[in-house]
């Protein structure tokens, strides 16, 4: 994965400073930090779906997992 030192984040800012102006700076980051805050919770809803079904998919074994022994055992003493 490629590092980002100081000199290319003074780069990055010069040509954002040429690029949208003084100006405009302030409500540009502040955008931009809303956006990533947006792609926050977007990942962070994703992840607690993502745990949710598994935890329902491990419970869902489990319960088959003895659904299986009862018959077993049902079938063993009906013998």
């Amino acid at each position: 994965m490629p590092q980002i030192g100081w000199f290319e984040i003074l780069i990055i800012v010069s040509i954002a400073i040429i690029v949208v102006g003084p100006k405009d700076i302030p409500f540009v980051l502040k955008k931009i930090g809303s956006w990533i805050g947006s792609i926050k919770k977007y990942v962070q809803n994703v992840q607690n779906e993502v745990s949710s079904l598994d935890e329902e998919i491990i419970n869902n074994k489990d319960n088959k997992k003895e659904d299986i022994e009862k018959t077993k055992e049902g079938i063993t003493n009906e013998k």
